[in-house]
């Protein structure tokens, strides 16, 4: 499935207020006339889009697959979209199998309203070489609680960062980043500090100093989540049952 999160308060269920998967439920409800739990790969935040994003739920009732995509997405609003359902072995977890997350964050160099909505303007100029070089130093770490928000129920702070990397076509920079599992506001944070970096606000030695610190008051603000996008999550073949 994929959603552009502006309308939502991230994925994960919460009270008073709308969320993604809150949603989702709410129309598997209506058509399968009982409660369906529906588990996702991973919690976006609020305002926070994905291109690609992974659910699984469970049920005991025969369905026609490309009949039950249709009626979902007829009473889906048009910010979410499902493009396929797939039958799983009765173990498999759309969180916890996940191999791999992949996240892209778009900066704009120019001004531009045609893409204000998913992109972050940035003026100012930008070394894009050294925040590429910064890249390579966070490849060096597991432990990333520097960029982690303080208040979070994780049992660690590590993750395996698979790629790194900043692109520049034009007047646009993504950003492409994909490791095993995320922090919550980790990308974000990341990107805050390499484009103060950028920007000559902090050098390569500070950046390294920061990810020893484990320290989030160290690093650069969490940068806005419209220009986020959750963009492809891996899985071990075995898990799909056709």
């Amino acid at each position: 499935m994929a959603y552009d999160g502006t309308e939502f308060h991230g994925w994960q269920k919460q009270p008073n207020a709308i969320t993604v998967q809150e949603t989702l439920e709410d129309c598997f409800a209506k058509v399968f006339q009982q409660k369906i739990a529906v588990t996702g790969a991973g919690r976006t935040d609020a305002g926070v889009h994905a291109k690609q994003m992974i659910a699984h739920f469970d049920i005991e009732v025969d369905f026609d697959r490309e009949h039950l995509i249709y009626k979902l997405n007829r009473m889906l609003p048009k910010s979410v979209v499902i493009y396929k359902i797939y039958p799983v072995q009765p173990e498999a977890h759309a969180r916890f199998d996940a191999v791999s997350r992949e996240y892209k964050y778009y900066v704009t160099l120019r001004k531009n309203p045609f893409i204000k909505d998913f992109s972050c303007y940035i003026p100012q100029k930008l070394d894009v070489d050294l925040m590429n070089e910064a890249c390579e130093i966070l490849k060096k770490y597991h432990d990333f609680e520097c960029f982690s928000k303080v208040k979070t129920d994780v049992n660690n702070f590590n993750c395996d960062i698979e790629k790194a990397v900043w692109v520049q076509k034009e007047d646009q920079l993504i950003f492409t980043i994909v490791a095993n599992r995320f922090l919550r506001n980790m990308v974000r944070s990341i990107v805050g500090t390499m484009l103060e970096l950028g920007m000559g606000k902090r050098n390569l030695k500070n950046f390294e100093e920061v990810i020893q610190s484990k320290n989030r008051s160290k690093a650069g603000k969490s940068i806005e989540a419209k220009a986020l996008f959750l963009y492809k999550i891996k899985y071990p073949q075995h898990i799909k049952l056709n």
